[in-house]
């Protein structure tokens, strides 16, 4: 029996078959050459193209029956496809063949057990199986695609000229910070750091930042001290980052140079940051050479879109959808998750709402 199939009667050992089960094997003469047994009379197989390089008659090979049930060259060859090329130079051997085997026969085992007692009906595994069908459904529609090498040179540079937004990398800089929540103690330990190297930047830090752990670190360089990682100019949506707020991502961005201190201290939310400057990298246009490998990636990530879509059209045709929308509106959500809005009661999403404005220091657009 396919793999595929074992799978769809008991998805609870997909993720073996796919994880702890590393199948392999590197062609169909080494497994003849490294099994005892021979290989039963030949069977009849789903119709489609042999995997794992093999022919129609080397696919249809029995190499073991449980019941009435057969595994296949096949079978073998197909797993062997899904494993990473590591993981396959693990079984070359006689011994690890056998235990493969073992592996396919013990699963089989439980799939058979599992159907007589009826887990194949349960809702879950149905589910599971609808979404087996529906990745290979979709893995159905890739057949035949180009590869990455074969897309031609004139195709990559008009994809870079209508896409150049997407090589722009803006500037970046790297946050350092210290924290209060008393705004005057904030503005005494700024003017304390007026021109203040890297050093005395570390010893504040540790000495006053509401954040600064308790055990300090001395391997780790002062003038890092307080590092909350990069950030992009105001307005990138790449460049945010969770660890820093939005008006210390503006006022990092007004600093000159690296090393200095913004000229005012950032309020936010009743904590006060005194912001430094303490790396950047400048802004770069990826030419349509270093570009090359992502363009082509991107190429086939369109076609495979469009052909999914598709597909998804035809299908709707074929087979029409009916939505009740006010069975929708009547779902009720488990405990915990009321607070949420269901997707299909939201509307279009809109552009994150500027920062309030703060007394300390301007928000971005202000002078």
């Amino acid at each position: 029996m396919p793999v595929e199939r074992e799978q769809q009667r008991n998805p609870a050992r997909k993720a073996a078959l796919r994880g702890a089960l590393i199948l392999a094997l590197s062609s169909a003469s080494l497994f003849l050459a490294g099994c005892d047994d021979e290989a039963l009379s030949p069977v009849e197989v789903d119709a489609g193209k042999p995997p794992g390089g093999l022919t129609a008659e080397q696919a249809r090979a029995i190499v073991a029956k449980v019941g009435d049930v057969t595994i296949t060259l096949g079978d073998f060859a197909a797993a062997l496809e899904r494993m990473d090329e590591f993981n396959r130079l693990r079984y070359q051997t006689k011994e690890r063949r056998r235990e493969l085997l073992d592996q396919l026969v013990d699963m089989e085992l439980l799939a058979q057990e599992a159907k007589r007692r009826g887990l194949d009906k349960r809702p879950e595994v149905q589910e599971a199986v609808r979404q087996i069908l529906r990745e290979t459904m979709l893995a159905q529609s890739r057949d035949g695609m180009r590869a990455p090498a074969a897309i031609p040179a004139d195709e990559v540079q008009a994809y870079y000229d209508a896409h150049k937004d997407q090589f722009r990398e803006p500037e970046r800089r790297r946050v350092s910070v210290i924290v209060f929540d008393d705004l005057a103690k904030a503005k005494e330990t700024l003017a304390k750091l007026a021109g203040a190297d890297g050093k005395a930047w570390g010893e504040a830090y540790y000495e006053s930042s509401i954040d600064a752990p308790k055990e300090r670190d001395d391997k780790a360089p002062l003038d890092l001290a307080g590092d909350r990682g990069i950030v992009g100019p105001p307005g990138d949506p790449k460049g945010a980052n969770t660890a820093v707020p939005e008006r210390v991502r503006f006022a990092v961005f007004t600093v000159g140079s690296v090393g200095d201190i913004a000229s005012e201290i950032v309020s936010v939310e009743g904590k006060h940051y005194i912001v430094r400057l303490s790396g950047k990298s400048a802004g770069h246009t990826r030419s349509v050479a270093e570009a090359d490998r992502a363009i082509r990636v991107a190429i086939l990530q369109d076609e495979i879109r469009a052909r999914e879509e598709a597909l998804e059209a035809e299908l709707r045709k074929r087979f029409p959808v009916q939505v009740d929308e006010q069975a929708l509106k009547d779902v009720k959500l488990p405990k915990g998750l009321d607070s949420f809005k269901p997707f299909w009661e939201e509307g279009p999403p809109s552009a994150p709402d500027a920062p309030a404005p703060d007394t300390t220091v301007p928000g971005p657009g202000e002078p």
